[in-house]
């Protein structure tokens, strides 16, 4: 097995190759090159890692996994986008750039949005390897963790929440949407590209890691600086946001994160040497500096 680090960069190129084709380049330009500005160039791309690393667990082809990931990617990229713009969080800094809409314009940037929701789809609804099933099931899938039931469900009440104080289940809950829905969604799209182990051992390895990326982030935006991030640092308190950091404290969000990783790794138990690839996401995901 190469070294995680040839891995994950192997992946990432892979990613970086799979994403510049799928995105459009012709008219209207200027909407196209401002959705390849929010795409390319940038991020960890997590969630395409989780998808590949699922996915060699479950036998999948690489093919097949790179169509898959580049559709959870572009929903994560537009989900920033609209994160990033002045009715929402209103930050001018994403991945160490300006945001779109600072880049371009409100009006570019709510487009690009809506446009990078649509073009997700529309690959994973193109991938012709898959019989019919498996891919309305992972289209279905998608689409549940992007809704009001997944990612904008929890988006709606992080907004909702501001300057309110939240139960700890509170907050999971709308981490859960928010953070964790599209995570839980990489990881099972990967094994569903392929011949799928076990569903609910996956699954408990999705949730653990997806809480523990929302800890993890939250202790950063207490501790890093944006140079560091990528993006604005403090912001969260800052806008009087509840956080784990503010209800549990440093110390406890920072334990909480180590008992997430382990959770995630107990999970793992039954696969045994073919799960390593995502017991060592699971390590990168709590262990970060950024």
């Amino acid at each position: 097995m190469m070294a995680f680090e040839v891995w994950m960069k192997t992946v990432q190129a892979d990613m970086e190759a799979a994403l510049d084709a799928y995105l459009p380049k012709a008219v209207p330009e200027r909407l196209h090159e401002a959705m390849r500005y929010a795409v390319l160039d940038g991020g960890k791309r997590v969630r395409p890692l989780l998808v590949f690393a699922a996915g060699e667990l479950c036998g999948a082809e690489r093919a097949v996994l790179a169509r898959a990931a580049a559709a959870v990617e572009m929903i994560h990229a537009y989900s920033l986008v609209h994160d990033d713009m002045p009715c929402m969080d209103d930050d001018a800094l994403r991945r160490g750039k300006p945001t779109v809409h600072v880049k371009y314009d409100e009006a570019t940037a709510l487009l690009v949005g809506d446009a990078l929701q649509s073009q997700a789809f529309l690959i994973l609804a193109e991938a012709g390897v898959l019989n019919a099933e498996q891919q309305l099931a992972m289209l279905r899938l998608l689409a549940r963790a992007a809704g009001s039931i997944g990612m904008c469900g929890g988006q709606a009440i992080d907004l909702e929440s501001v300057g309110k104080t939240l139960t700890l289940p509170q907050l999971e809950q709308m981490h859960k949407l928010k953070t964790g829905a599209l995570l839980r969604a990489s990881v099972l799209l990967g094994a569903w590209c392929g011949e799928s182990k076990d569903d609910a051992a996956l699954e408990r390895y999705a949730d653990a890691i997806g809480l523990a990326f929302q800890v993890v982030d939250d202790v950063l935006d207490a501790t890093a600086d944006s140079a560091v991030l990528g993006k604005t640092a403090g912001k969260d308190a800052a806008d009087n946001k509840p956080t784990y950091v503010s209800i549990l404290g440093l110390e406890a969000s920072q334990a909480l994160a180590a008992k997430l990783r382990g959770d995630a790794h107990r999970a793992l138990e039954q696969f045994g040497e073919k799960a390593q690839r995502l017991r060592e996401l699971a390590d990168l995901i709590v262990q970060r500096k950024a």
